[in-house]
């Protein structure tokens, strides 16, 4: 039988909401699985002490190595970091990392099949860069190059002598110059940012929204369109589901907002969404498991890459969170055995 370990940083599967979705669908595919973290693992006798999930609890449990890491998070210490880079030296990994947003970004660039699709972006190095692409674009988003649930995401709009800064989904601060030139270099001190052109993708009610696009890799090592699903903004111009967004039926929602041309719209983001994925997967050395791809259309309903996420995380709603389980069950499957 094959084995699936779940890395975590976390020491408890407990604390770790999908662990117990990942158990129930190794069991219903019958794959042995376990969960644990860096501090468990004895590379003295290749064991881990591990937790398995049996009648209903989980319980601790020395196991041998298994023969695919499902890597669920980061690790968040060197120490951490220096256990999981040995045993990717050993063991099938089942996601790698994609880099940062530029990274993706000249990816795509680069490889000119997409290019089309993507947003222009600049990294902000100095706080003349911003003033510089504010001449060529009125409108623009400024976001940490590696962000975290939509936040400190500022949107800013030039209007002759003053900056208008959205400083979050309530405020906007009209700036003169030096005081923008202070706020720039203030968020740039401590973070590295990138600038994006503002591209409008709203509702018919004027919420700003985008489409997250989920892929994952299946059982044949195919990709698989998991689902997709809008995401809403009740106020400002960040609709993301953990920063206040909301989300409904993807069929529903294209309904709602597009009328006759839904069908269209709905071919053209799943046909999108396996394309791109296939492509994008290819730009790497280590092959991909999973993809969050979220995407825009504009008001000629032209899409618009916005980011790649490569630990997208379940689905917020619709009970998918076990199929999302499944597929990286199955995929975890076909590494053990493809190896």
């Amino acid at each position: 039988m094959v084995t699936v370990g779940m890395l975590s940083h976390r020491k408890d599967p407990r604390t770790v909401f999908k662990s117990y979705a990942y158990a129930a669908a190794a069991k219903m595919e019958g794959v042995g699985f376990y969960f644990f973290s860096p501090g468990r693992v004895k590379f003295t006798d290749r064991s881990i002490d591990g937790w398995i999930y049996e009648n209903g609890q989980w319980i601790q449990k020395s196991m041998p190595f298994p023969d695919v890491i499902y890597n669920a998070s980061p690790p968040q210490t060197d120490k951490q970091e220096d256990v999981v880079a040995r045993l990717s030296e050993m063991i099938p990994f089942t996601s790698h990392s994609i880099g940062d947003k530029l990274d993706v970004y000249y990816k795509i660039k680069d490889a000119k099949v997409f290019a089309q699709y993507l947003i222009p972006s600049i990294e902000l190095t100095r706080s003349q860069d911003v003033f510089e692409f504010l001449r060529q674009y009125e409108s623009i988003v400024m976001k940490p190059l590696i962000g975290h649930k939509g936040q400190n995401i500022y949107f800013v709009e030039r209007n002759k002598e003053t900056y208008n800064v959205q400083l979050n989904k309530t405020t906007t601060v009209a700036l003169n110059e030096k005081e923008f030139e202070d706020f720039i270099s203030s968020q740039i001190i401590n973070n590295t940012y990138l600038a994006q052109v503002f591209v409008e993708s709203k509702t018919k009610n004027g919420l700003s929204t985008h489409f997250r696009l989920h892929t994952q890799k299946g059982g044949e090592g195919e990709w698989n369109l998991t689902t997709i699903y809008p995401c809403m903004a009740q106020q400002g111009i960040v609709a993301n589901i953990s920063s206040g967004g909301y989300t409904m039926l993807f069929e529903n929602f294209l309904k709602q907002e597009f009328d006759d041309e839904y069908y269209n719209i709905k071919r053209y983001l799943e046909q999108f969404a396996i394309h791109f994925t296939k492509h994008f997967d290819r730009l790497y050395h280590n092959i991909l498991d999973e993809l969050g791809i979220d995407v825009g259309l504009d008001k000629n309903h032209k899409i618009w890459i916005f980011e790649v996420n490569w630990r997208p995380g379940s689905p917020p709603t619709f009970s998918l969170e076990l199929d999302v389980a499944k597929q990286m069950i199955r995929y975890a499957r076909y590494l053990a055995e493809n190896r």
